[in-house]
């Protein structure tokens, strides 16, 4: 793939990350088509999404569908009591 970004989300703990990480992680394997593909990772308070795409076009979509996802998965985590950023 010849472009990348990465997504970079900090979170007021460790288990609020995990919960956006494990509602997000199923997606990655899921959505990816023939022009982007996305890898989902977390370190303690950090979940970073990376998404690589043949083109132009084609990372803003992926941006723009790993941002909703995230943004679903934060709204759970504050829904379920957790804290967000």
């Amino acid at each position: 793939m010849d472009h990348s970004t990465e997504l970079v989300f900090e979170y007021g703990s460790p288990a609020v990350a995990r919960t956006v990480e494990r509602s997000v992680a199923v997606e990655a394997g899921d959505i990816e088509g023939d022009r982007s593909e996305a890898a989902v990772r977390r370190e303690d308070a950090t979940v970073t999404v990376t998404v690589d795409a043949a083109d132009l076009t084609a990372l803003r979509a992926g941006n723009n569908t790993w941002l909703t996802l995230v943004e679903v998965a934060e709204h759970v985590a504050d829904a379920a009591g957790g804290e967000r950023r």
